[in-house]
């Protein structure tokens, strides 16, 4: 099983590592949570949801992850090029995340708009995140 706190953290590593990202976001534009203070553009991370839609049961392999893109750029350019590097780093990509699991990332959700209340440009992404147990002895991937 795969905790949210756990996946969060595989997630912006692998994002901390594209370093055409971290040119796009000015180097530390990656937050879990954004303050007044943070500089433009930058990532945050949103809710996540792990459960079970056939059951309704909670369930961590299987879980719905929302990143925020947020740009103050005249135009949605800045935004669409942050969302077009994060998509090309985590869609598909194959994470190992604690000792006897992996988890596959799908994007599902894409969409980039002005906010007038926040006068910013926010995108949205949403992955899906399905982790396999990998059985004691297997070889992971």
């Amino acid at each position: 099983m795969t905790a949210p706190g756990d996946l969060m953290q595989a997630l912006f590593l692998r994002l901390k590592t594209d370093a055409s990202l971290s040119a796009l976001l000015g180097g530390a534009g990656l937050l879990e949570r954004a303050d007044a203070k943070a500089a433009f553009p930058h990532v945050t991370y949103g809710r996540t949801s792990a459960f079970d839609l056939e059951t309704g049961a909670d369930n961590d392999n299987d879980q719905l992850v929302t990143l925020h893109i947020w740009s103050k750029a005249q135009g949605e350019a800045e935004t669409r090029l942050i969302m077009d590097s994060i998509k090309a780093r985590l869609d598909g990509a194959a994470l190992s995340i604690g000792p006897r699991g992996q988890t596959r990332l799908l994007l599902e959700f894409a969409e980039a708009r002005y906010d007038d209340d926040l006068a910013v440009y926010h995108g949205l992404l949403r992955f899906r995140a399905l982790t396999q147990e990998v059985p004691e002895g297997s070889a992971q991937p």
